[in-house]
């Protein structure tokens, strides 16, 4: 082994690798060590570049087409499995006529998924109906599509424009009937504005009890107060304002004194303090022969 010579001894430092990294190495480990950047690497390059290929991919309509395809047979397949399928329809508590109605108006294809049943547009048709005061719809095991119905009962009739309307005891219009005798079981109300009033008329004609078998109806008059017309063709013309009141007075009269016997065509309670009696034409009749003889005797 040769020994070192001077020169090789004496090398300047300057000559000698500097260890530490350049300055773009440098740069690069700082920014590698940011953890906005790692975090980028990690997740917002792989999500960028998959919504970059599936914005290619879906740019073609024909690959658009055949995903809904595959999701609709997907859905089909899901809601049309043998326990979401509704094989029938019960209707409870409606009357034949009803019945046969709402199966008009739900005209439903059976089987069917009921996914595509809508039973709040199915449950506002049926309310459609006069005769219905409350629907509810629900899908019962075993597939069967139940509406539980509740009729409207009417109490009353109403004569208007020539036609006769049953009514709920809210004055709602229930059906039509073709002629009186079809429910000769309820009283009639006649008049404009008679509908919206039912409320008063049922009282009238509860306090008119003593005279149900000589009742004819209520006339509504002036869209204010009744007349109650008895069978006789006799008027009981009753006020606006508790009218109730007065025919319980002309009632107790009638009890006292066979009111309703006398030739009497129109009892006018209107104002109840001072209650009117108008006479009947025979009696009318009779009063004038009676002035006239009593005329005679008083020029004799």
């Amino acid at each position: 082994m040769q020994p070192m010579t001077a020169p090789q001894q004496n090398k300047p430092e300057a000559q000698r690798r500097d260890p530490a990294p350049s300055r773009l190495a440098y740069k690069a480990h700082r920014l590698w060590l940011t953890p906005v950047f790692r975090a980028f690497l990690r997740v917002g390059l792989p999500v960028f570049i998959i919504l970059m290929a599936a914005g290619w991919y879906l740019a073609n309509p024909t690959n658009r087409y055949a995903i809904g395809e595959k999701l609709t047979n997907v859905k089909r397949s899901v809601q049309e499995r043998p326990e979401f399928m509704v094989k029938l329809m019960a209707v409870e508590g409606a009357t034949p006529v009803v019945d046969n109605a709402v199966r008009q108006i739900l005209p439903i294809d059976f089987p069917i998924s009921s996914f595509d049943l809508d039973l709040e547009r199915m449950r506002t048709e049926i309310m459609k109906l006069d005769v219905i005061e409350d629907a509810d719809l629900r899908i019962r095991p075993g597939g069967v599509l139940e509406i539980a119905l509740t009729e409207r009962q009417p109490v009353i009739l109403w004569r208007h424009s020539g036609v006769i309307d049953m009514l709920d005891a809210g004055g709602h219009r229930v059906a039509s009937l073709l002629e009186r005798d079809a429910r000769s079981d309820l009283p009639l109300i006649t008049g404009e504005g008679a509908a919206e009033a039912v409320s008063e008329a049922r009282a009238i004609l509860d306090t008119a009890g003593p005279l149900r078998g000589e009742l004819r109806g209520l006339i509504r008059v002036g869209e204010r107060r009744w007349d109650v017309v008895l069978k006789t063709n006799q008027r009981i013309q009753l006020p606006a304002e508790n009218p109730v009141a007065a025919l319980e007075q002309v009632i107790a009269l009638h009890q006292a004194q066979d009111l309703f016997g006398r030739d009497l065509s129109v009892i006018d309670m209107r104002n109840p303090q001072r209650p009117t009696l108008r006479l009947g034409d025979t009696a009318m009749d009779e009063l004038r022969r009676i002035k006239g003889v009593q005329i005679e005797e008083v020029s004799q």
